[in-house]
């Protein structure tokens, strides 16, 4: 929603996240997508190669980004097994 408001305002935004559905149904202009579990959209902790390639796709959508509404997956994975997607479920 922040996103759409400075949007709005002419300040250009991308958003960095791992809920894809949640924030693609909220509309904003440009989306970098990291299939990463909750609160890691910007790479894996103590992984500076990595998040230094998502930074670098986010601002590059600044540039590039031709429609409203884009979203761009991040090139990484979290883990082969992706177990960790159905812990995220578990209450």
């Amino acid at each position: 929603m922040t996103a759409r408001h400075l949007e709005a305002a002419g300040i250009p935004t991308v958003v960095m996240g791992c809920a894809k559905d949640l924030v693609e149904h909220c509309g904003v202009p440009r989306f970098t997508w990291s299939d990463f579990p909750l609160g890691n959209s910007c790479g894996r902790p103590n992984d500076p190669e990595s998040q230094r390639t998502i930074l670098e796709i986010a601002l590059t959508m600044l540039e590039r980004a031709a429609f409203p509404r884009t979203t761009v997956a991040t090139p990484f994975v979290w883990s082969e097994d992706h177990g960790w997607k159905a812990d995220f479920w578990k209450t």
